[in-house]
């Protein structure tokens, strides 16, 4: 042992890093972006915003190394992090697969080809917003939901002629509010089982910020709909549906693959198993009731749903519009949206293992004085998080650890945490392009983030809402035997 009591074979504790040095990184990654933007546009997400993710991480690791840290050690936690994203990685092949055959079997066509005939153009942001949150609220799933019919929706909605990017955000919009209250969902247990809250109890008290959130996001689609001709673009409607009649052998037991998958989820089957299943079931379909595949013979048939389900489906209808719109799909497209994924988690490894996103919380958790405060600070830890890190889950999971002992030394009850990173963390996640659930949003319903970011009402007054009723102690829930002087909030 030396003087200090430290053993000779000890590593040196990390110099200390600065506010200013840690913040850094997050400052360049926002140059890097801002300037993609001006200059890409929508591209951004095609290769500038990867290259910043990694320009902004690699300065990360410049300041691991400084604080001394070495590059091996540096890597093997970006390595640590980037196999957290593994499971999505497969979800997002599972999805393309998914979309290729069921374009290629006629299924994603007869979910246009019914939404077009049965949904009325005026009233579409708002069918859309509640069919979602219906079907997100029974599976607990936003990216099943998105994925499935969701992505019909926004088909329908482009060959109608209207604004993809409103009912982007209104598929979100719903598909976020059944995720955040279904006891199915993944968030709602994650959330209340990493803050030690009985699961209903935690559900029960998301409804204060819950439901208000999705009254504005009524309102706002209502508002929206104003705008909306009953009779909008109708000769292009009624071209489409014949297109479509013609090309795909339309039937309403094409909607099967779409209802088994939607059963497969709703009985705890996991995303990626749910997803292949019902991809392959759609190709059976497509084999049944699509003439045109087996015209060939049935190995041509195999054949075209192979390249499908890996390249992508092709359309020729002879309508331009419906073309553009069904040739997509297939595991390659996702190619660009992993890569997304990929350097994020690069850049959160390097921000974490490099001490950067600690000194960055510490600074947001210094000078909390009230048990409101404190719920703001942990919701907006949670926002930071999404961004940083950037993964949902850990944007739930970082901060319930952080914040518990504070909440309890507040006497704060542990629903009080629980749903201020439901609030923040679930919800915020589709709306940062590079995170793991704005890359799979944008990616699957084929509309950029900041096309539907300030359509996704719900999402956008969620934390809003949260914010504000922490900020003026309404529903802050307290313990009954709170700290003496302490004035009991109102219990959810």
């Amino acid at each position: 042992m030396t003087e200090t009591g430290q053993s000779p074979d000890d590593k040196p504790a990390p110099r200390p890093a600065g506010v200013l040095l840690s913040l850094a990184p997050l400052v360049l990654l926002a140059l890097f972006l801002i300037g993609s933007i001006a200059t890409f546009g929508d591209a951004t997400t095609g290769g500038p915003a990867q290259l910043a993710l990694l320009m902004a991480g690699l300065a990360a690791g410049v300041i691991g190394l400084w604080r001394g840290h070495g590059w091996k050690e540096l890597e093997e936690k970006t390595y640590e992090v980037v196999a957290r994203a593994m499971p999505i990685v497969f979800i997002l092949l599972a999805i393309g697969l998914l979309i290729g055959l069921w374009i290629a079997a006629g299924v994603i066509p007869a979910l246009i080809y019914y939404s077009l005939q049965l949904i009325s153009p005026a009233l579409f942001y708002l069918a859309t917003l509640i069919l979602c949150a219906l079907v997100s609220i029974s599976i607990g799933s936003s990216w099943t939901t998105a994925g499935t019919i969701g992505l019909a929706l926004v088909s329908a909605a482009q060959i109608a002629g209207l604004p993809a990017g409103i009912v982007a955000g209104a598929v979100i919009s719903g598909a976020y509010f059944g995720d955040k209250l279904s006891p199915l969902s993944d968030t709602t247990n994650l959330a209340a089982g990493l803050t030690g809250t009985e699961l209903f109890a935690h559900i029960r008290f998301l409804l204060w910020t819950t439901l208000p959130a999705f009254a504005v996001a009524l309102i706002g689609f209502a508002i929206l709909s104003f705008g909306v001709s009953a009779e909008v673009e109708v000769t292009r409607i009624t071209q489409v549906s014949g297109a479509l009649d013609e090309s795909f052998s339309v039937s309403p037991l094409l909607l099967l693959p779409l209802a088994i998958t939607l059963a497969l989820a709703a009985f705890r089957v996991s995303a990626f198993a749910a997803l292949i299943i019902g991809g392959l079931v759609g190709g059976v379909f497509g084999l049944l009731f699509q003439p045109a595949l087996t015209a060939d013979g049935f190995g041509a048939g195999l054949a075209a749903l192979a390249s499908a389900a890996a390249n992508g489906f092709v359309s020729q209808t002879g309508v331009e519009q419906l073309d553009s719109l069904l040739s997509r799909g297939g595991m390659e497209s996702f190619l660009t949206t992993i890569w997304l994924i990929l350097s994020a988690m690069f850049f959160g490894g390097m921000m974490e293992k490099s001490g950067s996103l600690d000194v960055i919380v510490r600074l947001m958790i210094a000078g909390v004085k009230t048990g409101g405060g404190l719920m703001q600070r942990a919701g907006l830890t949670a926002l930071l998080a999404n961004i940083v890190t950037p993964d949902q889950f850990l944007a739930i999971a970082a901060p319930s650890q952080m914040y518990r002992k504070s909440f309890e030394e507040a006497g704060l009850e542990t629903k009080s945490l629980s749903r201020v990173l439901e609030d923040f963390g679930t919800v915020t996640s589709p709306l940062v392009p590079w995170n793991t659930c704005g890359a799979y949003m944008a990616a699957t319903l084929g509309v950029a983030t900041f096309a539907y970011a300030p359509y996704a009402f719900f999402n956008l007054a969620s934390p809003v809402i949260s914010f504000i009723f922490a900020g003026i102690g309404f529903q802050v829930a307290r313990r009954a035997m709170a700290r003496p002087g302490e004035a009991s909030a109102q219990q959810g």
